[in-house]
């Protein structure tokens, strides 16, 4: 096995985060405990290094592993964070009082860690493990009691609860569900909703498979469909945050998607304010609706003299 897949497994073990399990995450653990290539981890060491000249060096000198100069945000956000976080290693050990910022920061493997690390691959090395563990806890697990703490639930009409991850993008998402459809589309029936960090978080399979509508392309679908089963309307709705309102583009791509559904389609670009509104004015296509989270109880239609309706087929 190489130093690096090594490395690798002692973060795994160790608790570390899958994205912290990464060749990155590795090699910087690989620095901060000086192993080179033909090293052996009962003699890791915990020199102080700053990231660009000490970390970033050592990866390129060692293990030819040659990151851009802007990487060093990289590293110190998604690497050692998470490594001080876990008691992996600590900040500035040899001055605790530099500023922050400070061109002279650095970063050293702790005490406690370095002891643990140096069992790798012994006999030893589960107890010690274990006993870190015990002491510091598991770094994955707290992420996953912080991320869970902060979704945001949304109630379905039949009773169920679903729990979409934190963010601007998916509040859209709860409030076309809550707000929008109790408006604008009443009694209509939720068959798909995305979120940011699941495609495919809800999703009617069968009531989409009924209508004509491909269940095995999701990424070709917009992040709400809501469907009227009384007029057999289908509404369409993207959730604009920072980009992906329904564009003349998109309309040819859905449009293409869905020539087999028989539903007529309604278009719906769904804002969370005006200013998010006005930044998109000029890319809106014609024949679509617009709905502001922040004025809940109006819409404005690009319909030119039709309010809300499926659009009408090209003659």
């Amino acid at each position: 096995m190489s130093k690096i897949k090594e490395a690798q497994t002692i973060l795994k073990e160790l608790g570390l985060p899958k994205a912290q399990q990464n060749e990155m995450s590795a090699l910087t653990l690989l620095a901060l405990c000086n192993i080179k290539k033909d090293g052996v981890w009962k003699d890791a060491q915990g020199p102080s290094l700053k990231v660009t000249k000490g970390i970033m060096a050592f990866m390129d000198k060692q293990y030819k592993r040659r990151y851009a100069p802007n990487t060093r945000e990289t590293v110190r956000r998604q690497v050692l964070h998470q490594f001080v976080q876990v008691r992996l290693a600590d900040y500035n050990p040899d001055n605790p009082q530099l500023p922050v910022n400070s061109p002279k920061a650095h970063y050293a493997i702790t005490k406690r860690a370095l002891e643990v690390i140096k069992a790798f691959g012994l006999s030893k090395w589960q107890s010690a493990v274990s006993n870190f563990k015990l002491e510091v806890g598991e770094l994955k697990k707290r992420y996953v009691k912080d991320r869970n703490l902060t979704l945001s639930p949304l109630k379905l009409s039949n009773g169920k609860t679903i729990r979409l991850s934190a963010g601007k993008h998916n509040q859209v998402q709860i409030a076309v569900v809550n707000q929008f459809a109790s408006r604008f589309a009443k009694g209509s029936m939720l068959l798909y909703l995305g979120d940011t960090a699941k495609k495919d978080l809800h999703m009617d399979s069968k009531m989409l498979k009924n209508l004509g509508i491909p269940i095995d392309q999701h990424s070709k679908l917009p992040d709400v469909l809501i469907y009227d089963t009384d007029k057999k309307w289908l509404y369409l709705i993207e959730a604009v945050t920072s980009h992906g309102p329904i564009t003349p583009k998109r309309i040819v791509e859905l449009e293409n998607f869905l020539k087999n559904c028989t539903a007529g389609r309604i278009y719906v670009s769904a804002f969370p304010d005006f200013a998010e509104f006005k930044r998109h004015t000029t890319n809106l296509a014609w024949e679509t609706e617009v709905w502001i989270m922040e004025h809940p109880d109006h819409m404005i239609h690009f319909n030119g003299d039709k309010f809300m309706g499926p659009r009408q087929p090209k003659v």
